[in-house]
């Protein structure tokens, strides 16, 4: 039915005037949806040899890779300032890498070293430890290669050595990232047969093959010498329904918790795995998304502080349970100011 009522009489909204409850900070608090506290985040972190030794990395501005020593005060910092677990990631120097990435699975190696020494001196913060080969292998892939093929199964089995060194060292979440078939199963089965029953895995579920990972392999030092790409084995950025099916999968074959990378172009993904299952679930802010971030905040295009804080509370608003956010750190301290 039509109504003839003047089109600046707005009375017959006069219930459902929604912006009532944003009028004042007081109750824009109150009626909040979502929240974001230092125990949402997860710091990655890069790790190289050397004694208080610190190198930036290029494309991610403020960004540093640390010594195993610095490495202990960062997680010294991280615990005191709420952070529940640090994500680390080593940059292997050149000697070490080969075409089998053996490296990954020394029992002395940087990850190895680096875990030991922050668990020793720094119990108290959890310690996730990346699974994959790019950070060892001489052609910067996250699989074994032969004949131009990634080996799915021979990786694997590199890989279960990985994470078992890793554990002995200290690691209390194992995460793959390496997306080869059946890794979390083969893991899990190893783990416990090995006494590490009480080690998690938090499993690289839905990783596309994305261009904002970038300054993720200078950090670690695998992007020059990347040989080819890595299609066949992350997934194609056109696809959603693939990402739950391999979400499912690593939940069956044990995964505690799984993750979802990059973050921001694939909130739609994040927000259908939290609607599809019951599972700690997590985001990566990725390099490339915090490159942009502090570019685009350098260059005046953005409020840097208000696109960082926007963007953290995005991924809380579409279901995760954390975000791993290279701004872990110094957005714990501003949330607990």
């Amino acid at each position: 039915m039509a109504h003839d009522w003047p089109r600046h009489d707005m009375s017959f909204l006069a219930g459902q005037r929604l912006r009532r409850t944003r009028q004042t900070a007081w109750s824009r608090a109150m009626v909040r949806e979502t929240e974001l506290l230092p125990r949402d985040l997860i710091w990655p972190l890069f790790v190289i040899e050397g004694q208080n030794e610190r190198t930036p990395i290029r494309t991610m501005p403020g960004v540093e890779r640390l010594s195993i020593d610095l490495m202990i005060g960062a997680a010294r910092e991280a615990r005191d300032a709420g952070i529940p677990a640090l994500a680390i990631f080593p940059n292997t120097p050149d000697h070490l890498r080969s075409e089998d990435g053996a490296e990954a699975y020394n029992a002395n190696n940087l990850m190895c070293r680096t875990l030991a020494a922050i668990k020793d001196a720094v119990p108290e913060i959890g310690l996730i430890a990346d699974v994959a080969l790019d950070e060892y292998s001489a052609n910067g892939q996250d699989g074994l290669v032969r004949d131009g093929e990634i080996l799915n199964d021979e990786t694997v089995e590199a890989m279960v050595k990985s994470a078992l060194v890793q554990a002995a060292a200290g690691a209390d979440i194992i995460a793959p990232s390496d997306m080869m078939d059946g890794r979390v199963a083969a893991i899990r089965r190893a783990l416990d047969a090995e006494g590490h029953e009480q080690v998690q895995i938090m499993s690289y579920a839905a990783k596309y093959a994305s261009c904002f990972y970038g300054p993720f392999r200078e950090a670690v030092g695998s992007g020059s010498r990347l040989k080819g790409d890595k299609r066949t084995y992350q997934m194609d950025f056109a696809n959603s329904d693939e990402a739950l099916r391999e979400i499912e999968q690593d939940i069956a074959e044990g995964a505690d918790s799984v993750m979802i990378k990059p973050g921001m172009p694939y909130l739609d993904v994040i927000r259908r795995a939290k609607d599809a299952f019951n599972v700690p679930l997590y985001a990566y802010q990725v390099s490339g998304e915090y490159a942009m971030i502090e570019m685009a905040g350098a260059a005046g295009a953005i409020n840097r502080d208000a696109a960082v804080l926007e963007s953290l509370w995005a991924f809380k608003r579409a279901g995760v349970n954390g975000v791993l956010t290279y701004y872990a750190l110094e957005m714990a301290r501003k949330l607990t100011a």
